[in-house]
């Protein structure tokens, strides 16, 4: 579990990047960390794009139906204009932001902000993801999170889609996409073919037949 550092000299930004496949609780993680700092009593924003509208147009929201306000915008560079007295700002699904989001996320931790960013570190093809790739490497604190293996029950790292739609960005949940591991991933529709187990019948409560 991520426990946030502490400096007795003067305040210091940095950004801490939370990523990770489908359904493996990145949001749940950033809620987490983003109440622990209202606990402390700073002065907390939070944004998201304002493309995502699966659960809320403006609260983010996890899979588990956890919840916290946030302010949706178009483009990153206008959370510069919500940080006035801002210690803690918090950032989901970063990935359908745009390639300016690592700059800014670097203003932001020079005016000694904590920055937390939840987001897809690779689409359904298995790349890297919009601005994420820039964020792995400039964040002080990364955290990989994963989600379960619909399959093997392996961890998972790769978000499968389960449609023929090619475009990058589709949302959806889980009649749309499920999380699987490299070798699951790599299967594709195979598994989608494969039998259902049926369940053995039973013969619990049914009188013996006799002979």
């Amino acid at each position: 579990m991520f426990l946030e550092p502490h400096f007795k000299s003067q305040r210091s930004g940095w950004i801490e990047v939370i990523c990770g496949s489908m359904f493996s609780g990145k949001t749940e993680e950033l809620i987490r960390r983003l109440r622990r700092a209202r606990i402390a009593n700073q002065e907390v924003k939070i944004f998201k794009p304002q493309v995502d509208v699966r659960y809320s147009e403006e609260n983010i929201v996890s899979h588990n139906a956890n919840q916290i306000e946030s302010i949706p915008l178009t483009h990153a560079k206008q959370i510069l204009d919500h940080i006035d007295e801002v210690e803690v700002v918090g950032i989901d699904e970063a990935q359908f932001f745009d390639l300016e989001l690592p700059n800014v996320c670097e203003k932001l931790a020079l005016k000694g902000i904590r920055v937390i960013l939840a987001g897809l570190d690779m689409d359904y093809k298995g790349q890297p993801f919009g601005p994420m790739p820039h964020l792995l490497s400039v964040a002080e604190y990364i955290t990989k999170v994963h989600a379960i293996c619909q399959h093997c029950g392996n961890l998972a790292t790769h978000s499968y889609r389960k449609t023929v739609e090619s475009s990058k960005v589709l949302l959806g949940e889980k009649e749309t996409y499920e999380a699987r591991c490299r070798t699951c991933y790599q299967m594709g529709n195979i598994l989608e073919l494969r039998p259902v187990k049926k369940e053995k019948p039973t013969t619990k409560g049914k009188e013996p037949t006799l002979f």
